[in-house]
């Protein structure tokens, strides 16, 4: 396969080459057309010269006296046109010569001339005794008498100028070849330059190595714009990579604990549980419970990815209102049991969103159970409305609030707010993660603010349908 500099400059050198090669040949005929129409114009306009002072009478251009067209069958009245490029011969209306001008020196005739009284001018090339000529033929009457005049212009310097030209063309085409093919060349080289260490730069550059950035020095161009784009897509997989390590991490930490806990409860009821009813029961509870915590930890981290792959999901028109009403009758018992309140606003005309009902059910729930979760105190409030062509969720609570520090990080999988990893507050640390996931497949956004009045706002924006 040729590289991408020789195509560039091979087209190149060749686009231009034909263009230069088309512009010599024509140079070299309008060269040769405008030499051949000068030496017929000599031609024409000696014709005309002898055809105006046959018309002026016999002393005209001093002509003997007497018939001023048989004053032309005198040579010595042709040598006043007569030149060392320019020939005449003088012939009866028959063709038989009857006067020619020293000049033409061995050359008997030029040949009949292809003239008549209805066509009385041509001009024809001729070649005698390896000579070529261009002649121009008239007639010339008086009268009853008439002759045919013929001038001639020797060719064969005009056609060496032509062989010159064409040879100083065909050497000014070859260095403008020589030239056009090292031009194409360089200036290829030029474009693929950057381009091919832009490609070493890239290939240098492992998933081990993304923080290294390619920092284009070059001219800010097509390339430099590519060069930028390249670093920016390091720049997101360093992010998406960061994040995967992270999330290995985070997900091996939480697993590992209900996994220890479970092995850990099973050894004991190897060692004991068939001699101490209470080590059997409170062991296979914790089995139970972790179990379950691990189940809930699986399904979110599908939930997730399933989210991530961008698989379709199918949608139906869905009140976003009674999705609010089920996740609330979902959580109550469970915000009761925490002695809090737990309220739904939901004021006229309900929002009407298109989406999956139980993502979106999901969604509020996780929301909820994350306000119940870290409001010791006080209650939740759920609101869903509509504003300038969307349908809005919010929930509210009068916990201490999320410090600002870490509002950026919320919806990250597996955050959470104490560093430590305590298991005081219950949870897998992806609810808002899933949250953030489903409200971005059904085209929409989730916030996080802390109001002045306390506590936290979570809000969801949907598109709404009419």
């Amino acid at each position: 396969m040729h590289s991408l500099r020789g195509r560039i400059a091979s087209s190149y050198a060749l686009l231009l080459i034909a263009v230069i090669v088309a512009l010599g040949i024509l140079i070299t005929l309008r060269f040769e057309y405008i030499l051949r129409a000068q030496a017929q114009a000599r031609i024409v306009s000696t014709l005309q010269d002898i055809a105006r002072a046959t018309a002026a009478g016999p002393n005209t251009f001093g002509l003997a006296e007497g018939d001023p067209l048989l004053t032309l069958g005198n040579p010595d009245n042709l040598e006043r046109w007569a030149s060392t490029s320019t020939l005449i011969e003088v012939d009866d209306l028959r063709g038989y010569p009857l006067a020619k001008s020293f000049n033409m020196g061995p050359i008997a005739t030029f040949g009949p001339a292809q003239v008549t009284f209805e066509h009385p001018f041509s001009t024809r090339e001729i070649t005698v005794g390896n000579r070529p000529f261009l002649v121009g033929a008239t007639i010339l009457t008086s009268g009853n008498e008439g002759v045919i005049v013929q001038v001639a212009q020797p060719l064969d310097q005009l056609y060496q100028a032509f062989r010159q030209t064409e040879a100083s063309i065909a050497i000014i085409l070859l260095v403008a070849a020589l030239a056009v093919a090292g031009t194409s060349y360089y200036l290829a080289n030029e474009i693929t330059a950057p381009i091919n260490r832009l490609a070493q730069a890239m290939r240098e550059i492992g998933s081990e190595g993304l923080s290294r950035r390619l920092r284009w020095r070059g001219r800010q161009d097509e390339v430099g714009a590519l060069a930028q784009a390249f670093d920016d897509l390091l720049a997101r997989l360093e992010e998406a990579f960061a994040r995967e390590r992270q999330f290995i991490s985070d997900a091996s930490h939480e697993l590992k604990t209900p996994l220890t806990s479970i092995n850990a409860n099973a050894q004991m009821l190897v060692r004991w549980g068939d001699r101490d009813q209470t080590i059997r029961t409170e062991s296979l509870q914790t089995i139970i419970g972790e179990s379950a915590s691990l189940a809930e930890m699986v399904n979110g981290m599908l939930t997730l990815a399933k989210a991530d792959s961008g698989e379709a999901i199918p949608k139906e028109p869905v009140s976003l209102a009674s999705a609010a009403r089920e996740a609330v009758n979902t959580t109550a018992q469970r915000a009761q049991e925490k002695g809090l309140s737990l309220d739904l606003e939901t004021p006229a005309p309900a929002p009407i969103v298109e989406g999956d009902a139980a993502l979106l059910r999901q969604l509020l729930t996780n929301l909820i159970d994350n306000a119940i979760k870290f409001t010791p105190q006080g209650g939740v409030t759920v609101r869903v409305y509509s504003g300038q062509g969307e349908g809005i969720a919010e929930v509210a609570d009068t916990g201490p609030g999320i410090d600002p520090d870490d509002l950026p990080y919320i919806f990250d999988r597996f955050y959470r707010t104490d560093k430590s990893r305590s298991r005081t507050v219950p949870g897998t640390g992806l609810g808002l993660a899933i949250a953030r996931s489903v409200a971005r497949i059904h085209g929409g956004t989730i916030e996080a603010e802390r109001p002045s009045s306390g506590g936290t706002l979570f809000r969801v924006r949907l598109p709404e349908i009419h």
